[in-house]
């Protein structure tokens, strides 16, 4: 998959995210994707950060936009090649602290199969 591709999944991935545009969202991932987060691993002990699926990742990002209703992503770098994507970007919330976020995903027949979130 060429950079340009890789790097246009990642910017519709920001857009429905800060959109909160669920559906669409979803749309990107693989009916099985796995997805890894540290937020997820504090709020939901016993999944160890880990969700499977397209369902789990629904209930996961749903639960965040409810909570979160100013929940945004500012993207400062994104770097593409092979079937991944490094994306680097702030997270910002209402009345809280600006948060460092580098996260990566793997693409594969134009559709995210695994994403790895790491905070900074």
């Amino acid at each position: 998959m060429t950079p340009e591709k890789l790097q246009s999944i990642a910017f519709k991935w920001f857009e429905t995210f800060n959109n909160k545009e669920l559906e669409k969202l979803l749309a990107l991932y693989d009916d099985d994707a796995v997805h890894f987060s540290p937020k997820l691993k504090i709020q939901q002990p016993e999944t160890n950060g880990f969700v499977s699926g397209k369902e789990a990742l629904r209930q996961w990002w749903q639960g965040a936009f409810d909570r979160l209703p100013s929940l945004n992503y500012k993207v400062t770098s994104l770097t593409a090649n092979g079937d991944r994507v490094f994306m680097e970007y702030i997270r910002t919330v209402d009345n809280e602290e600006e948060m460092l976020i580098a996260e990566v995903l793997d693409i594969r027949n134009d559709k995210i199969v695994a994403s790895r979130v790491y905070h900074g």
